[in-house]
């Protein structure tokens, strides 16, 4: 197996979205990647656990990607082996109506996790620069101060809208959660493969709509969109990765072990120990036990 680099993917300086690469070859075989993935999960899961008892960091997990980028399969496969009491996901649709009477964040703030526990956003708080900046109509509907039409949104309306969320992961960041930030990038060529297996597949049809390919036509839109937030809002506290995407196991793997191998440099997340009496009286506690 080919040996991950975590910094390989980091967005550490401006991107050219065209110039990212949507394949990475990991040397081995489909079978080998998936028995790979199952272990690291594995090992996510301990840490999770850890995590759980120590209670002093939280994760939040973010993944964005275009439709059929495979988010919903990548969240199933990396988080399997979790116990359910220490994750906890939320996928951001439409805003209702009492979320548009609030601020952009209010919905995701809410929706932060615990300490101790994993939280993932399966679409995220980057959709209020990336949906509503290709469809700046949609704004209107959060009826805001100033906001009257779609001329009054200029370009001082989208750089507040991303200080407004660097802020808000600086906060989270600076009171103990780590923010993992993924964006899934698949070529438009691979997006139309599974578009059509979709189409050709009785058991999918449900997951097509006609939506789909409406949005597909603005695909160059949503890529200026999608590499002017990375720019931005990639940060030492909050980075965002690039996972070339076009196949799901290589995917899925590359996330599982950007996630394990970041989260294992925590030398400070562990078990806590048990108060020093009890400790002292352990085996006591046993005998007390054995003689039941």
């Amino acid at each position: 197996m080919k040996e991950i680099n975590v910094e390989d993917f980091k967005v550490s300086s401006q991107i050219n979205i065209s110039e990212l690469p949507t394949t990475y070859n990991l040397g081995e075989s489909k079978k080998k990647v998936e028995k790979e993935l199952r272990e690291i999960s594995e090992n996510l899961a301990e840490i999770q656990n850890t995590m759980y008892a120590h209670g002093k960091y939280a994760v939040l997990f973010c993944i964005q990607g275009m439709d059929t980028a495979g988010k919903d399969s990548l969240i199933r496969e990396v988080f399997k082996e979790f116990n359910v009491r220490g994750i906890v996901a939320h996928s951001f649709k439409k805003p209702t109506d009492l979320e548009l009477k609030h601020d952009f964040l209010w919905r995701h703030h809410k929706a932060l996790p615990a300490r101790g526990k994993f939280g993932i956003f399966n679409r995220t708080h980057y959709e209020n620069v990336l949906v509503t900046r290709v469809h700046p109509e949609y704004l209107l509907n959060e009826n805001m101060p100033h906001i009257n039409s779609v001329d009054d949104v200029d370009e001082a309306f989208w750089e507040k809208r991303f200080n407004k969320i660097s802020n808000f992961e600086k906060h989270i960041s600076d009171n103990g959660t780590i923010i993992f930030k993924f964006f899934l990038n698949i070529s438009k060529e691979e997006q139309k493969n599974r578009l059509l297996r979709r189409l050709n597949r009785p058991e999918k049809n449900w997951k097509f709509s006609a939506g789909d390919l409406k949005e597909r036509k603005l695909w160059d839109d949503y890529q200026a969109c999608y590499e002017d937030a990375i720019n931005k809002t990639s940060k030492f506290h909050a980075p965002w990765y690039n996972i070339p995407a076009d196949d799901k196991p290589t995917a899925r793997y590359i996330v599982a072990k950007i996630l394990y191998d970041t989260l294992k440099e925590y030398s400070d997340i562990k078990e806590p120990e048990l108060p020093v009496k009890e400790k002292a009286n352990i085996d006591s506690y046993k005998e007390q036990l054995n003689n039941e």
